[in-house]
């Protein structure tokens, strides 16, 4: 989700890159769902490892798995607390969708205004 809405709202300041700690078979159809309420489509989109992105410095790694990440992931870690959806009722899904989109609008906001400072 937090991809979906980067690539949406955020891609003129920042290119996002989602990755878990273990592989999926696919996006399930509750978060597909969930997205396309918000009119946001996740075509392209599927559940990658860490394994499966390239190692490199990244300006930020917004971390949301409660876990510690690898320590050869270079650059800047934010730990976002957000409750996995799976296995929640709709409106408890929905909440999460929600808390996902408001605290990625918060950082591209942040992003831009970063650019803007200095750009000048």
């Amino acid at each position: 989700m937090a991809e979906g809405f980067a690539r949406t709202y955020g891609s003129d300041v920042l290119e996002p890159a989602s990755a878990g700690l273990v592989g999926g078979w696919g996006i399930p159809m509750s978060t597909y769902q969930a997205m396309q309420e918000k009119n946001i489509g996740l075509a392209g989109q599927f559940p990658k490892r860490l394994d499966d992105l390239t190692r490199k410095d990244y300006d930020l790694i917004v971390n949301m798995s409660g876990y510690r990440l690898p320590s050869d992931f270079l650059g800047t870690v934010q730990d976002w607390e957000v409750p996995d959806p799976m296995g929640c009722d709709e409106d408890e899904f929905r909440e999460v969708r929600d808390d996902i989109e408001n605290r990625v609008m918060r950082l591209i906001l942040k992003m831009r205004l970063e650019a803007a400072a200095s750009a000048h």
